[in-house]
């Protein structure tokens, strides 16, 4: 079958022009437009569009590459099912069965399960009938992290001291009857130290980035105040943030891994990102050329 495109970037609908007012959006754009202009460099036909498009001909386009569709995980009801469609139509970068793997933070469960260290968790499945007192009780921590499974930009995520949740026990009762919801140990040294992101293209590292979190709060996203700044890695955390994507089956095209020092010190992974992570490329001048590359390689 012949094909208009080989690969459409995919953002979401608020970011499809190509100018806005705010440095925020323009980012977005000015980031896939990176992208998309890195892909053509390669010689690749590429088109940028909205993932809700219903104007686009699914069928049109060898692949699709998920990058800012950051509107997903407020709209899964919509995205599941046309996940479920687009795929029988083209292929995906990342392939579905990571992006399926990835879209519920239970993931990090199976990577526990591997051996790659992470914050202490308790898993709760939807529908669970309890409460966070009761699963607090004999973890003896003294700060939570509550989060929905399936989220993004913070969404619904909430530090609590132990002596406060009863105090969120309603929301925690609202929530975890229409989702699975992740409670775990907070790590702290995220409010001094901050959380790494490590962008791997192909399997190679590219760059990485400290992103710090506003005095007072310890949401690192830039969404509620937090900073991004350069970082070089030690040898030691690549070669950690190496072994959590190599735990996987099907090796990502592109991941992004989060990470943090825990309270004794030691490394952890956050998040493992294979759908649309931001990855910085205004960060690197490279970046964006090596990530092109890395798909090139891939769909040839």
């Amino acid at each position: 079958m012949d094909h208009t495109f080989d690969i459409a970037v995919l953002t979401g609908r608020k970011y499809i022009n190509d100018s806005y007012p705010d440095n925020y959006s323009q980012n977005v754009v000015d980031e896939d437009n990176a992208v998309l202009n890195a892909l053509k460099a390669e010689g690749l036909k590429a088109v940028r569009t909205y993932w809700d498009n219903p104007d686009f001909d699914w069928g049109t386009t060898r692949y699709i590459l998920f990058r800012t569709i950051w509107d997903y995980f407020d709209r899964f009801d919509e995205f599941g099912p046309w996940l479920e469609e687009v795929s029988a139509q083209t292929k995906m970068i990342n392939p579905p069965e990571l992006i399926y793997w990835n879209i519920d933070k239970f993931y990090l469960r199976d990577l526990d399960e591997k051996g790659v260290a992470i914050p202490p968790t308790v898993f709760i499945e939807k529908g669970t009938v309890t409460t966070l007192s009761d699963i607090a009780s004999g973890l003896g921590w003294e700060e939570y992290i509550l989060k929905p499974a399936v989220s993004g930009a913070a969404r619904h995520t909430y530090r609590i001291q132990a002596s406060d949740l009863p105090d969120y026990e309603g929301i925690f009762k609202e929530l975890i009857r229409g989702e699975r919801m992740l409670l775990q140990q907070f790590q702290k040294n995220i409010l001094d130290q901050g959380e790494v992101a490590f962008m791997v293209f192909g399997g190679k590292f590219s760059h990485a980035v400290l992103k710090k979190a506003k005095p007072g709060d310890f949401r690192v996203q830039d969404d509620f105040g937090g900073t991004v700044h350069p970082y070089l890695p030690h040898p030691t955390e690549i070669s950690f943030v190496e072994k959590a994507i190599a735990s996987r089956p099907v090796p990502p095209v592109y991941a992004r891994a989060d990470v943090m020092w825990d309270n004794e010190g030691g490394l952890c992974l956050g998040e493992l990102e294979l759908i649309e992570p931001e990855l910085w490329f205004r960060m690197n001048d490279k970046a964006a050329t090596l990530f092109a590359k890395s798909i090139k390689e891939y769909i040839s």
